[in-house]
């Protein structure tokens, strides 16, 4: 019985990272792709509450397929966590740093505790209630 085990890494132009697993076994090949995920928090400042600024986001992160919540703060901010691909975790940090809702006004957003992951904690993007 031979088997091959076959890494490769590509890269593509927005940083994405796939790891391509082949796996060859008698003369039937299958094939397991995974990609590498990280999770992220951020708060994002301006005028975000008040204009359907965490609607958008989870929209958004529904369009991406990201996992994690946001909600209002106390301070007037909207803050979260997404987890998922790193390219598309990358999409919407610069999103939230410039896009938002239509009616917002971002003037800035600070991400924190960027990390590498192997598994997602979350099912879904979700709205929380304000803390």
């Amino acid at each position: 019985m031979f088997r091959l085990l076959l890494v490769t890494t590509i890269a593509s132009s927005i940083n994405t990272s796939f790891y391509t697993v082949i796996k060859l076994n008698h003369s039937t090949p299958t094939a397991a792709i995974t990609m590498a995920l990280r999770s992220v928090d951020f708060e994002v400042f301006g005028k975000v509450q008040g204009v359907f600024f965490r609607k958008y986001t989870k929209e958004q992160a529904d369009k991406l397929g990201l996992k994690g919540w946001c909600r209002n703060t106390s301070r007037e901010t909207v803050e979260g966590q997404l987890e998922g691909p790193t390219g598309k975790v990358d999409a919407m940090m610069q999103w939230l740093k410039s896009t938002g809702s239509p009616s917002s006004k971002i003037d800035r957003a600070i991400f924190s505790n960027d990390k590498d992951i192997s598994d997602l904690n979350y099912n879904t993007f979700e709205i929380r209630r304000d803390n």
